[in-house]
């Protein structure tokens, strides 16, 4: 633990300092583009979230109050400050999807997965929750896993063959 990159402050380590940094860096720290950076910042955090003492990091980098940096967790659906798991399956709610049956999705991943909206699986692994529309209503049902969108699930077949992708 006593290599530059790895020392450990919780979970900012100073790698993950690093690459924050960078992410910063590439938006030129334009608080106009926070959203986008904590995208950014939650791709790289184990468990797919804005810990505290990483929204804490980024205030004190980008000169802004904490309050702000939370604000935008809290609106964005996308955002978390809790951890979730390895795998954060995102079901579509809006109207197109609740008519096209995403039921289907939401019976078949408790079936096989054993989980219920905002519960992550007994390993970590997986993390389901119900987000607004993410634009994918052509291909309704849809779910997003990690941001991939995966669409007309419509059978468990479908739904499970997505899944097993990410074994």
């Amino acid at each position: 633990m006593n290599s530059k990159n790895t020392k450990s402050f919780g979970v900012l380590t100073e790698d993950l300092a690093l690459k924050i940094d960078t992410i910063i860096t590439n938006y030129q720290s334009n608080s106009t583009k926070l959203v986008g950076i904590l995208l950014d910042i939650q791709d790289i955090v184990p468990k797919q979230y804005i810990p505290r003492e990483v929204a804490s990091y980024v205030s004190e980098k980008m000169n802004m109050p904490l309050s702000k940096i939370y604000d935008v967790i809290s609106f964005y659906a996308a955002l978390s400050d809790v951890p979730r798991a390895d795998y954060v399956i995102q079901l579509c709610d809006s109207v197109v999807c609740k008519v096209t049956g995403n039921t289907i999705l939401r019976d078949t991943i408790k079936d096989l997965l054993g989980i219920n909206e905002l519960e992550a699986t007994a390993d970590g692994k997986y993390w389901l929750e119900y987000t607004p529309c993410f634009g994918a209503c052509d291909i309704s049902p849809a779910m997003r896993i990690n941001g991939k969108v995966f669409g007309h699930l419509t059978t468990q077949e479908s739904v499970k063959t997505v899944l097993d992708q990410f074994q």
